[in-house]
This record gives C-alpha cells, structure tokens and sequence, in this order.
C-alpha cells in the first residue's frame, strides 16, 4: 500500500480550510480535519478508485463537506495536490 503525502500548499488549504469552520461552529473544523484523514485512507487503500479529473489526477470527495482531495499516483508514493472547495476557482491547482 501506498502512503499519502501532502504538498505544502494542499496542507496549507486543508488547515485554513479547519480554521475556518472553527470560526463558524465549534469543532467543525476539527470534524473537517476527520472527514479528510478518512478521505486520504480510503484513496490509500484504493487509489485506482477515484474519477481522473485531468490527466493521471483524481478527485477523492470529503464526506459532510463541499470539498475535494486532488492528487496523482506515483510509482512510489500519491501526492496530494490540493484540498480544494469544489465551487471555487477549479483550475486553480493545475501548477502543482
């Protein structure tokens, strides 16, 4: 099985993302962080699974939240691209 990591600016947005809906309702942020942890094992358990959205990199949905895991497979590790909301400016990560 293949471990997961996180470019920076993926973890930036994941956090920001958590900072958020803290500042919303309490703990949600912390159920976001939740919600893509398992996210993150699912797409290690079966990376193939997820839809490509452009090239060789897939969307993984967060469950309970308008967001999505991006990322690519590669021959050693998957790369986490962006955690990015799904109605916000979609093309926004293709430079990583």
């Amino acid at each position: 099985m293949k471990t997961a990591r996180f470019v920076s600016p993926a973890e930036r947005e994941m956090v920001q993302a958590a900072q958020y809906y803290n500042s919303k309702v309490p703990n949600l942020g912390a159920e976001f962080l939740h919600e893509v942890k398992k996210a993150v094992k699912r797409l290690e358990a079966d990376p193939d699974a997820a839809q490509k959205v452009r090239g060789e990199v897939r969307r993984r949905l967060i469950r309970r939240f308008t967001f999505g895991v991006l990322y690519r497979i590669d021959p050693d590790e998957i790369v986490i691209l962006a955690v990015m909301h799904l109605s916000r400016r979609p093309d926004y990560w293709h430079g990583r």
